[in-house]
């Protein structure tokens, strides 16, 4: 330890030296030594300082501190990394578990802030006099669709043939889904390529959007089931040959079951990354003769809750045929989507609270249905069973026990089917198909179903299998973890901490006057007044809402010049 000529330290604090230099006096030799820190503590504040200095212990005499107790700082241990604690960890697992819990916050911000832009930075573009459009595939109201190839014969040699839509309304919604869904989940849904905006002339009608992908195939799983040969017609598509099975029920529930799991497979990829479809159906489901799986297309409907695109809380698009009871993906008291990086932060709380994505699951269940009845294949008879189930409170087995007695041979080989191994196929049906959306299945528990135990057709791809023994393996959803948090956080303010719940909430606002309950009247009464007050406020932060979205994603898509 340094020290001065009357003993002083000085080497514990850097700038105490100078202090001690400034203020040292010649003292006589019969002088105590601690009367040369007096000038010191009369610096720092007379007594005040002194306690102060003492309890630092920095720059005493060993007259005032035992020299054996100090402990020199240089020796102490240095905290080089990072303490870890259980609290810590737990919190952050519990961040984590957030940040990566569907629709995917940390995920969210990295597509959006690096993944778009390498990808808008380094795509390929293309104009539209760079395209020949061949044969008409269909015409629906917001678009055209034809097959097409590339006016350079070289070009058109390596792309190969490729689809091109001429969409209207909803065609910068379908160019900014499409996008997202090729860099989170390219396997769900068709090859796209390019989408951009074709400006039009004054008074020549609206801009068009052009949309590209590559050519996959034609057929739809609608037209296939309009085969009387369906599901046998699938099994040489998926497999490019016939099994070694005599016709039967077992081999049809085999074919069955591997277009299920393809199409769980897909819908599984857009809802992880925060995609709900809004309109599942046949006709938008796609045979890649490529691949040989089955891929969804026209995704004009989707909600792309992660960020809010293309969802306001009080509009719908659905297929009343396939679309499910609540016809609202989530609660119509759920407020505009915010900025975009709020609306992603919040996106978990609300994606748990509402469970979007089984409104896809029973639009799903509806086609499971439909290729295990031949008889309901048909709009009429499909239209006809939804108010038959209606009537059965959406109740499957009430359904059944209507309709079992007097079945038809068709009705008859569907139940057979499903009851298959022990009924295991009626068992994931009906999982799918409930009235309330919180009671469905998901689709990663449906893949984990033990329908699917049996390998069947093996129609996935390796990595398809490998997450499928994952899901066996655990018979759970992995996200069971960011639910049960986020499930914490969504369940404050409801009934189990003292509040009410939307559905106590919305019996309020509907009790009619009563005597003698004025207390009961009164809640009433400002329920419905801030009903109205909140319903005023939407529908005013809507129409901002869709014309501040209308600028900022929207300026993403190419313009052609």
């Amino acid at each position: 330890m340094a020290t001065g000529s009357l003993g002083l330290s000085t080497s514990f604090l850097p700038g105490h030296d100078t202090l001690l230099r400034r203020r040292r006096r010649r003292l006589p030799a019969t002088a105590s030594p601690a009367a040369s820190f007096r000038p010191v503590t009369a610096e720092l504040g007379g007594e005040l300082g002194r306690q102060l200095v003492e309890a630092v212990g920095v720059g005493l005499p060993c007259t005032v501190m035992a020299c054996g107790d100090v402990i020199y700082r240089s020796t102490l241990p240095r905290n080089d990394g990072l303490t870890i604690t259980a609290p810590g960890v737990a919190l952050a697992l519990a961040a984590a578990s957030y940040l990566w819990s569907t629709p995917g916050v940390a995920p969210g911000f990295f597509d959006m802030f690096v993944l778009a832009f390498a990808e808008r930075v380094f795509r390929p573009t293309f104009r539209k006099d760079e395209f020949v459009l061949g044969k008409k595939l269909g015409e629906g109201a917001f678009g055209v669709v034809y097959k097409a190839s590339l006016a350079d014969p070289k070009a058109a040699e390596k792309q190969g043939a490729v689809v091109v839509k001429k969409a209207t309304e909803y065609g910068a919604v379908e160019i900014w889904m499409n996008e997202r869904v090729r860099r989170a989940c390219a396997s769900s849904c068709a090859d796209f390529i390019y989408g951009f905006r074709e400006s039009k002339a004054k008074g020549k009608g609206a801009d068009e959007y052009w949309l590209i992908w590559r050519y996959e195939g034609e057929d739809t799983l609608f037209d296939l089931m309009q085969s009387k040969e369906f599901p046998y017609n699938v099994e040489t598509k998926i497999l490019g040959d016939v099994q070694d099975l005599p016709k039967g029920i077992a081999r049809e529930n085999k074919i069955i079951q591997t277009v299920m799991r393809q199409l769980l497979f897909a819908l599984d990829g857009l809802h992880s990354t925060g995609i709900v479809h809004r309109d599942i159906k046949p006709q938008n489901v796609i045979f890649s003769e490529g691949s040989r799986t089955f891929k969804i297309i026209d995704l004009g409907a989707a909600a792309d809750l992660r960020v809010g695109i293309n969802y306001i809380p009080s509009e719908f698009l659905l297929d009343p045929r396939y679309a499910a009871p609540e016809q609202y993906i989530m609660s119509t008291q759920t407020p505009s989507a915010p900025s975009a990086p709020v609306a992603t932060a919040l996106s978990p709380v609300l994606w748990q609270l509402n469970l979007p994505d089984r409104f896809d699951i029973y639009s799903l269940g509806l086609i499971f249905l439909q290729m295990a009845f031949p008889s309901l294949r048909t709009d009429s008879s499909l239209i006809q069973f939804n108010r038959q189930l209606k009537r059965c409170s959406y109740d499957l087995e009430a359904w059944r026990n209507l309709v079992e007695p007097r079945a038809t041979p068709d009705l008859r080989r569907g139940f057979d089917i499903l009851d298959l191994d022990g009924g295991i196929g009626w068992e994931l049906l009906t999982s799918m198909v409930r009235y309330k959306a919180r009671q469905r299945t998901g689709a990663k528990a449906a893949l984990a179903h033990p329908y699917f135990n049996r390998e069947g057709l093996l129609g996935l791809s390796a990595m398809q299998n490998l997450r499928l023994q994952l899901l066996r393996a655990t018979q759970k959803d992995y996200s069971e973890a960011a639910r049960w948090v986020v499930g914490l956080m969504a369940r404050s303010g409801t009934e189990a901490e003292g509040g009410f719940t939307e559905a106590q909430l919305q019996e309020l606002r509907e009790i009619k006057p009563k005597k003698g309950s004025a207390r009961r009247n009164l809640l009433a009464s400002v329920l419905r007044v801030q009903r109205k007050v909140v319903r005023t406020i939407n529908e005013s932060m809507d129409e901002l809402s869709s014309q501040s979205k209308s600028i900022w994603w929207s300026r993403w898509i190419p313009k052609e010049e």
